[in-house]
């Protein structure tokens, strides 16, 4: 005996249901982000908009090359303190294939780093098609660089201490063009980011301290906050450009 017809209809009509349920809550979630991420940098004052496709694209390691990012969303520009002087930063939320796997957190350094790096948290499948050469275990991370030789002079012991420092939600730091970043855990919120921002602040310092003589200016703490897509105070002719800035979308 066959199965009656209605009873097909109620199994699709309460499947229905239940994607319509949960696309409802993703976008509940999303839009929750949107307003979390946008009250923290307004309290920060700084800057923050929906989307950006470009912006992911000035990396390719890290997060950026594992989670294949098509666009940056949530994306908050500004600069911050470090023990050395005010870097800029951006943080901004990965999207990926309509998901959000990762929020990136990004510091600037005032040089380009020669060699390209990247630390791995040991529990996370970080393999991919375009994976740089396995350098061994440095603390709780695994380094990855396709220049050994040069990488174990950037990887000091005082590095390793400072990723360590990182956290578990931390799948990946990684060094790339003239920026220290980072990726977490989704549902990182403001205070968590703060806490990741600091850490990235002082790996920074690590591997590009500023010159005491370098620009006196960069050190006072009335020095204007930059503003994406220009240099940063007393950054130097010579310096690489800042990635391009978030492009506002139309609602």
């Amino acid at each position: 005996m066959g199965i009656p017809a209605w009873i097909w209809f109620v199994i699709a009509a309460v499947a229905l249901v239940a994607g319509l349920g949960l696309l409802a809550a993703d976008r509940a979630k999303e839009g929750s982000r949107n307003r979390e991420r946008m009250r923290w940098a307004q309290l920060r004052g700084w800057q923050f908009v929906e989307e950006d496709e470009r912006l992911p694209q000035q990396w390719s390691g890290g997060a950026i090359g594992y989670f294949g990012a098509d666009a940056a969303v949530n994306v908050v520009a500004g600069s911050t303190f470090t023990s050395d002087g005010r870097r800029p930063v951006f943080i901004f939320d990965i999207e990926s294939e309509g998901q959000i796997p990762a929020v990136v957190v990004a510091v600037r350094c005032n040089k380009k780093h020669r060699i390209p790096i990247e630390m791995w948290l040991s529990s996370v499948p970080f393999q991919r098609a375009d994976m740089p050469e396995m350098l061994g275990p440095i603390g709780a991370r695994y380094a990855f660089a396709d220049d050994a030789e040069g990488a174990r002079v950037v990887i000091t012991q005082e590095l390793v201490d400072a990723a360590d420092q990182l956290g578990g939600d931390v799948g990946v730091a990684w060094l790339e063009n003239e920026w220290v970043l980072a990726s977490v855990v989704p549902t990182a919120g403001p205070s968590r980011l703060e806490r990741l921002l600091r850490d990235l602040g002082e790996i920074a310092d690590i591997v590009d301290p500023f010159d005491e003589d370098y620009d006196a200016g960069r050190h006072q703490a009335s020095a204007p906050i930059p503003t994406p897509g220009t240099p940063a105070a007393g950054t130097p002719v010579q310096q690489p450009a800042e990635p391009e800035p978030p492009q506002q979308t139309e609602s």
